[in-house]
């Protein structure tokens, strides 16, 4: 029989999220250990619609493998659902997700979706939360003393707590 105290791991996991986008992308970073989970680093990263469209994905994909490079994570986080009434911004948002699931691929980064509704609900304890609720959420749970700097960035380090507490419930079964 495993005890809750054993179903923690005492090995740090460092995990990244993603939250897709071409003209405004997320990232964070927390890490885990045992019971503590920390705020290790955000990015957001940002495009101009001025700039021909094959430059933007270069880009993005140079900050994210960047990010990875610099972060190291054990695992990538990412929003898996993006659905618009216009077709041609899931279009582009598909883009930024391809670009990044290459730069993880090529650093045998492990990549995990998770629908807004899953984080929402993981975090908040409701599918329906607002941005606002999910922000104050993130801040709680990783100590930050200030509110992450855009909501892009927040849902990023949301989508990596999500994964940590479905890592912890898996650790569990």
């Amino acid at each position: 029989m495993t005890t809750s105290r054993q179903a923690f791991s005492d090995t740090p996991t460092v995990v990244a999220g993603l939250d897709p986008g071409l003209a405004n992308l997320g990232l964070g970073v927390v890490r885990s250990q045992g019971r503590d989970t920390v705020y290790v680093g955000s990015q957001l990263v940002r495009t101009s619609s001025r700039k021909d469209q094959s430059a933007r994905l270069r880009y993005l994909f140079e900050q994210v493998d960047g990010f990875f490079a610099e972060h190291r994570p054990d695992a990538l986080a990412i929003e898996g659902q993006f659905f618009h009434q216009r077709g041609d911004i899931s279009f582009k948002v598909g883009q930024a997700f391809g670009v990044c699931l290459l730069a993880a691929s090529q650093r045998d980064i492990p990549v995990f979706e998770y629908g807004p509704m899953e984080v929402k609900q993981t975090l908040v304890g409701t599918g329906k939360a607002s941005k606002a609720q999910v922000g104050y959420m993130v801040r709680a749970l990783l100590n930050m003393t200030k509110q992450p700097p855009s909501n892009h960035v927040a849902d990023a380090l949301a989508l990596a707590l999500t994964h940590l507490s479905y890592q912890t419930l898996r650790a569990k079964l």
